[in-house]
């Protein structure tokens, strides 16, 4: 039942196998861009600007013998992922939770993309927080990164915006009104905190570029990654532990 990997673990685990196959080096990170949708090998390698050409030739040959990408005829150069790697969308945004709590400061060189924006956004959003407001849309720019999220309901629509954005159809077709819709300008470090629910420092908080300013308290609540709570790890480890 599925392909062997001839560099394996030894371990017959479903954590072995699925490390075989997307723990190597920037795998994930290219699950994670093609989750927004098909891409082409230059939109993979501008949004993993130190990825090697070579190491990104690999990974994608790589992840399509293991049936989590294939290539798309319709797109030049293009590559989207399978069924199999789209199953990988809750990996993936539960490893953005995770390492939002590690993050720390941006480091020198350090970029922010539109999809990785776009992973953090939905790993971030709170549906049931969401269905209780009116529909919205903020559009962010973020570091280099633009995109506009149109929350309507529990549904969450995020598209890539301006210069060298890719086109992305909507999943949806309603469109938030225009009293509800404000554009935000924040320092890489000021969305984290924003997500973060911690105080933002005067030089990172969010510049109201347009619209009523009281969305941003809205966006707030819409979006939140919690802090763990001290002891929380080693409860749950002690009661869910298979030792």
């Amino acid at each position: 039942m599925g392909t062997r990997v001839a560099r394996g673990f030894g371990q017959y685990s479903g954590v072995a196998r699925a490390v075989e196959r997307v723990g190597e080096r920037w795998a994930l990170l290219i699950v994670r861009d093609l989750l927004a949708g098909a891409r082409r090998y230059s939109d993979l390698k501008a949004s993993l600007p130190r990825i090697p050409t070579n190491i990104l030739s690999d990974r994608l040959k790589e992840l399509q013998e293991a049936g989590v990408v294939r290539r798309v005829p319709t797109v030049r150069g293009g590559y989207e992922l399978t069924d199999a790697g789209r199953a990988l969308e809750p990996v993936v945004l539960a490893l953005e939770r995770w390492g939002w709590h590690v993050l720390g400061e941006p480091a020198e060189g350090e970029v922010v993309s539109a999809d990785a924006l776009a992973v953090s956004l939905h790993a971030a959003f709170r549906p049931e927080v969401a269905s209780a407001l009116p529909p919205t849309e903020y559009v962010l720019h973020v570091g280099g990164a633009s995109l506009s999220a149109v929350v309507a309901g529990a549904v969450l629509d995020v598209v890539p915006i301006g210069p060298g954005a890719l086109p992305q159809p909507r999943r949806r077709t309603a469109v938030a009104a225009p009293e509800d819709v404000v554009e935000l300008a924040v320092a890489p470090a000021g969305f984290r905190d924003l997500l973060a629910g911690a105080s933002v420092g005067p030089e990172d908080s969010p510049t109201v570029l347009a619209g009523p300013p009281a969305l941003v308290a809205r966006f707030g609540v819409t979006f939140c990654i919690e802090p763990a709570a001290p002891g929380d790890s080693g409860e749950a480890a002690g009661e869910a532990s298979v030792a």
